[in-house]
């Protein structure tokens, strides 16, 4: 890259570069997205109010009545504001037809489609360059005779430079004077690198020093956003993207993406509030029903999670793992997983943010608990958290008794069946059981093993389930129950990713106090009558 490209802030200040977003036309490409006029109006105003793009891009004319619908509600919104003219609209080469459709919505900006290669020109239209610069001609003189800016679209430009660079200098050429605010060269097939995007824009701002070059990418090659910042140092007066990569195939450049890097890697200026891309995020994720992933730069469920126990050592010893990329820029917070990653750093963390002091014992036996339940759920939340300490704090370490192995089957109109292999004291039993539920089945099974030991299995005054808040199916259980035993009641709980071994849990831990308490009822046989 040309040094020369980088922005001197001790020679002047940062350059300013445009944001347009296309979600609401080029997003709407995504296969299986199809955004409602209610729902681009509601993206366009968060786009425009919240967000602070420069430009948005809502539609493609005469595509339905619906999309005129949408296009007339977002401008009615937008010229109460007085940001009618950051509304775009994308038009053809049509004689006229997508100009009036875009006037009669209420548009007043089009982005006009030519040609930017020449064998789309001959092929698709079978037309000589003079022949499509002419209809061309015509087309921008109808929009600006109906009071219509013009921007202008070279499609296939990546191709059209690198196949026939004439061509696509020709065609400028021919346009010259027309009033075009802004020529976008797309890399329609995402077939570019950041070199021949750097190289390429170069040249053309060189050959046409007075015209403003927008950069419209797509992401076939993973590259889009990388192309962005190539644009951008060649001197690109404006890029495009879209709020979560949507687009035709594998989408376009991310807009938080594109925002975050030309403040941090080129430190130039732009409009985005960086506060509100995880809510538009969220919006248009809802509004398309296409799930980001968990790990998406900025936006990701998880791009703000420390994992492992020494990255939340590191941080919490001297945020040793912080970088430029704060949550806090986005309105989000830093998280530490706790699982079987999880280090004693990772558990204070989470204690400090729920306001929980534990003292160090505690903790450990915690964080033990913690890593077990990590073995059989891939993470567990803050949520999720106080019901572990619940558990473990409430708990005595008696292993009288021990599931070594537990199979529980439940189906539809049959009953559910249970097989167990316990350790009670030295001895191992094994025993199956049926009934109305795998927990039911479960000690149906386990009162055969403690029968051949004496005992009966108390019964239940009252049992509980519990998740944290907040709805999630994976959400840890917290299953709590009351038994009846002949020494009163007694409570027990159980904390599992499975409800029915949660109250399994629940079960053992009972057998195991009651198999405590016989024993020390064996070594002082007073003991049962003063206690009573």
């Amino acid at each position: 890259m040309d040094p020369s490209a980088r922005p001197s802030p001790q020679s002047a200040p940062p350059r300013y570069i445009r944001i347009m977003d296309t979600t609401l036309r080029d997003g709407e490409q995504t296969q299986g997205v199809s955004f409602s006029p209610d729902e681009k109006v509601n993206i366009a105003k968060v786009l425009l109010e919240l967000v602070r793009v420069d430009r948005i891009e809502v539609a493609s004319a005469r595509v339905s009545l619906g999309e005129a619908r949408a296009v007339s509600r977002i401008v009615d919104w937008a010229e109460e504001r007085g940001l009618a003219p950051r509304i775009e609209v994308l038009g053809f080469v049509d004689a006229g037809r997508s100009v009036d459709w875009i006037r009669d919505a209420g548009g007043q900006v089009i982005n006009l489609l030519a040609k930017g290669s020449e064998k789309h020109c001959r092929c698709q239209l079978g037309k000589s360059l003079e022949q499509h610069a002419a209809d061309v001609r015509e087309t921008i003189s109808h929009a600006r005779s109906q009071g219509l800016a013009v921007n202008l679209y070279l499609e296939d430009w990546s191709n059209g430079y690198r196949d026939n660079p004439g061509y696509v200098f020709g065609l400028l050429e021919r346009l010259d004077g027309m009033g075009i605010g802004h020529f976008m060269l797309p890399d329609t097939l995402g077939v570019m690198t950041p070199e021949r995007v750097f190289t390429a824009f170069r040249d053309m701002l060189e050959r046409f020093p007075g015209l403003n070059f927008d950069f419209h990418p797509h992401n076939d090659y993973g590259l889009a956003t990388a192309n962005v910042l190539a644009a951008a140092r060649a001197g690109a007066a404006a890029v495009h993207c879209t709020v979560n990569c949507l687009g035709e195939r594998a989408g376009n450049a991310s807009l938080a993406e594109v925002a975050v890097n030309l403040r941090d890697q080129l430190g130039y200026e732009i409009g985005v509030d960086e506060s509100h891309l995880a809510r538009i995020s969220e919006l248009v994720e809802s509004f398309s029903g296409k799930r980001i992933a968990d790990n998406a730069p900025i936006i990701g469920a998880d791009v703000f999670t420390q994992t492992a126990g020494i990255h939340a050592d590191g941080d919490r010893k001297g945020s040793l793992y912080h970088t430029r990329l704060s949550p806090e820029r986005f309105a989000r917070r830093r998280k530490y997983a706790l699982g079987k990653l999880a280090g004693k750093a990772s558990l204070a963390k989470n204690l400090e943010r729920l306001d929980i002091t534990l003292s160090e014992e505690n903790q450990l036996k915690v964080l033990k608990r913690i890593v077990e339940l990590g073995d059989s759920k891939k993470s567990i939340t803050i949520e999720d958290l106080p019901f572990i300490i619940a558990e473990v704090l409430e708990s005595q370490d008696y292993h009288h008794a021990e599931l070594l192995a537990c199979s529980v089957s439940s189906s539809l109109d049959l009953e559910s069946t249970a097989s167990i292999k316990m350790r009670i004291a030295d001895e191992l039993y094994t025993a199956a059981g049926s009934g109305n539920g795998g927990f039911d089945a479960f000690n149906q099974a386990l009162g055969k093993v403690v029968r051949k030991r004496g005992l009966t299995l108390p019964t239940l005054a009252d049992y509980e389930i519990r998740i944290p808040k907040g709805g999630r199916t994976d959400a840890l259980t917290e299953c709590s129950i009351t038994w009846n035993t002949d020494r009163g009641e007694l409570r027990t709980r159980g904390v599992h990713a499975n409800q029915v071994f949660a109250a399994i849990g629940a079960t053992v831990r009972m057998l195991n106090i009651i198999l405590h308490q016989t024993l020390e009822e064996q070594r002082d046989p007073e003991a049962r009558s003063t206690a009573a």
